[in-house]
C-alpha cells in the first residue's frame, strides 16, 4: 500500500513540478487551483470521505452475514444512488456556472476561474465512482492496484502540460484550458482502472433502484453527519482559498504548492495506514474484538507519529531547499520559492496532527459513529475560518499554514478525548510517553539538519542541480541517522519491532 501510494505521490510531485515551471504562482495558477479544488472537495466529501467511510462497514457486514451476492447487490444500490445524486449536482452546477458566465460582469481572473471550473466539475462524478470501486476492492483485501489508480491523474496532467498545452494557444490564459480538459480524461481513467479487478472478483454492475432501498438509506444516514467529519481540512482549504484569491493573486498557488509537499509524507504513510485501518477496524468491531481494536489503533498511531515526526522536522528546517530543488525553474522564480517555503514551514508542524485525525476519524466510522467526528470537525472548521481570516491579511500564505496547523491539533485532541469516552479501556499513556521521546528525537534531528544545511551552504552552495540535490539530502540523511540512532538508544518499539522482523526474515 505504501509502495503504491509512494509511486502516486512521486508522480504527483512531478506533476506539481511541471505545473510550477509552466505557470508559477501567478494569478492564472491560482485560478486553476481554486477551480480544481471545488470538484476535488466534492470528490472527498462524496467519494473518498463520508460515503466510503459509511459504505465499507455496511459492505463488509453484508458480505459476512448474507454472502457475496448480497454484498455485490449492496454495492450496485450505492453506485446507482451515487450516479443519480452526483449527476444531479453536476447538472445544476454546470447550469449555474453557464448562466453566471453569460450574464454577470466580473474581473478577468474570476471569469477564468469559473470558466475552468465549468470544464472540470464533472470530474466529481467520475472520481466519486472510482472511490466507491476502490473501497470495494479494499474491502475484498486488495490495496496495491486500487492505490495505483491515483497515478492516472498525475500521468494525464503531466502529459497535458508537455503535449497538449502548446496546441491550445500562445498565452498562459489560453494554454491553461489543456490542463482543465486533462482532469476530465484523468477522471475517466481513474474510474475504469479498478473495474477489471472487480470483474475478476465477480462484480457486475446492474442498476438497482436506489430510492427506498434500505442499504442506500443506511449509507445516507451515516454519510450525512460524516460529510464534514472526514473532509474538514479540505473544506477549510477551499473556503479560505476562495477568500484568499481576492486578497492577493499569489496566495492560493503558493499555499497549494506547500500543501502538496506536505501531502507527500502524509499520503505515503498516513493515508495508506488510514485506508488499511478502516476495513481492518471495521472487521474487529463487527466481531466485537475490542481489545484487538484498541491495540491496533494505538499501535497504528504510534507508527504514524514515529514516521511523520521526522518528516515534519525536515519539512520545516529544509523548506526552502526543498522548494528550490523541486519547483524553482521556468515561471517559478526565487520570490515564488520564498513564498511557498514560508507557507510550508508554517504548515508542516501539523503533519502528525493531520494524519492522526484521519486515523481517529476512521476508528469512529468503524464503530458505526459518524456524528461525533462531524460535530468536532464543524467546531474546528469554525475555529480555522476565524484564525485564517485574521491571519491571512497580515501574514498571507504563512497565516493559512499556522491556522491549519493549530486547528488540526485541536481536532486531534478533541477526537482523542471523545474516543476515550467511547472505548472506556482505551489509554493513551504509552503514546504520551513515546511522544515525549519523539519530541526530543525530533529536536535533535532538527538541529542536525540545520547544522548540515549550514555547512553545505558554506562549502558547496546551491548553484547547480547537484548542489541543490545535496542541499536537501545531505542534511536530511544526517538528521535521519541521528533520529534512528536516538530511537534505537531509547529502545522505541517501532524500531525494535522492525529490527526483530528483519532478523526473523534473515533467519528464515
Amino acid at each position: 500500500m505504501g509502495a503504491a501510494t509512494m509511486t502516486s505521490r512521486i508522480l504527483g510531485m512531478v506533476r506539481e513540478m511541471v505545473y510550477a515551471s509552466f505557470m508559477g504562482d501567478s494569478a492564472v495558477a491560482s485560478a486553476f487551483k481554486v477551480a480544481f479544488q471545488i470538484p476535488n472537495l466534492f470528490r472527498r466529501l462524496l467519494g473518498e470521505g463520508a460515503l466510503t467511510a459509511a459504505f465499507i462497514p455496511i459492505f463488509k457486514t453484508q458480505e459476512a452475514q448474507a454472502g457475496e451476492a448480497a454484498a455485490w447487490n449492496c454495492a450496485n444500490a450505492v453506485l446507482s444512488g451515487l450516479l443519480v445524486a452526483a449527476g444531479a449536482i453536476v447538472a445544476v452546477v454546470l447550469l449555474g456556472l453557464s448562466l453566471t458566465l453569460q450574464f454577470i460582469e466580473m474581473g478577468p481572473d474570476t471569469w477564468l476561474m469559473l470558466s475552468l471550473l465549468r470544464i472540470m466539475f464533472p470530474y466529481m462524478l467520475l472520481v466519486c465512482v472510482a472511490a466507491v470501486l476502490i473501497g470495494m476492492a479494499n474491502s475484498r483485501g486488495y490495496f496495491f492496484i486500487p492505490a495505483m489508480s491515483a497515478t492516472m491523474l498525475n500521468v494525464v496532467a503531466i502529459a497535458s502540460v508537455l503535449v497538449a498545452a502548446p496546441m491550445m494557444g500562445e498565452t498562459l490564459s489560453e494554454q491553461i484550458y489543456a490542463l482543465a480538459y486533462a482532469i476530465l480524461v484523468a477522471g475517466v481513467a481513474q474510474s475504469s482502472f479498478v473495474a477489471p479487478l472487480l470483474h475478476r472478483q465477480g462484480f457486475r454492475f446492474r442498476w438497482v433502484k436506489p430510492w427506498g432501498n434500505p442499504i442506500v438509506k443506511e449509507v445516507v444516514r451515516k454519510m450525512i453527519p460524516g460529510t464534514l467529519g472526514v473532509a474538514a481540512f479540505q473544506i477549510n482549504v477551499l473556503l479560505i482559498s476562495c477568500f484568499s484569491f481576492f486578497v492577493a493573486d499569489y496566495i492560493v498557488a503558493s499555499f497549494d504548492y506547500a500543501v502538496r509537499l506536505m501531502e507527500l509524507p502524509q499520503g505515503v504513510f498516513g493515508i495508506s495506514l488510514a485506508t488499511w485501518m478502516l476495513p481492518a477496524l471495521s472487521g474487529m468491531a463487527g466481531r466485537k474484538q475490542y481489545d484487538e481494536f484498541r491495540s491496533t489503533l494505538t499501535e497504528g498511531l504510534g507508527y504514524l507519529a514515529f514516521v511523520n515526526a521526522l518528516a515534519a522536522v525536515l519539512l520545516v528546517v529544509l523548506a526552502e531547499p526543498i522548494v528550490r530543488l523541486l519547483f524553482e525553474r521556468g515561471a517559478f522564480g526565487a520570490v515564488a520559492t520564498h513564498r511557498s517555503a514560508l507557507a510550508l514551514m508554517c504548515l508542516a508542524p501539523g503533519l502528525v496532527f493531520f494524519s492522526s485525525v484521519n486515523i481517529l476519524a476512521r476508528a469512529f466510522f468503524a464503530l458505526g459513529d459518524t456524528k461525533t467526528p462531524a460535530k468536532i470537525s464543524i467546531l474546528c472548521l469554525g475555529v480555522n475560518l476565524i484564525l485564517s481570516l485574521i491571519l491571512v491579511f497580515r501574514f498571507k500564505q504563512a497565516g493559512l499554514g499556522v491556522a491549519n496547523s493549530l486547528t488540526s491539533f485541536l481536532n486531534m485532541v478533541l477526537l482523542s478525548m471523545a474516543l476515550r469516552r467511547k472505548l472506556s479501556k482505551l489509554t493513551y499513556t504509552p503514546l504520551l510517553k513515546m511522544g515525549a521521546k519523539l519530541f526530543l528525537l525530533a529536536a535533535i534531528a532538527g538541529v542536525a539538519a540545520w547544522a548540515g544545511l549550514g555547512v553545505w551552504r558554506n562549502y558547496v552552495g546551491n548553484a547547480n542541480l547537484f548542489a541543490k540535490i545535496g542541499e536537501v539530502f545531505a542534511p536530511a540523511l544526517l538528521a535521519g541517522i541521528c533520529y534512528l540512532l536516538g530511537a534505537y538508544a531509547l529502545r522505541l518499539p517501532q524500531v525494535m519491532k522492525f529490527l526483530e522482523s528483519v532478523r526473523a526474515r534473515l533467519n528464515r
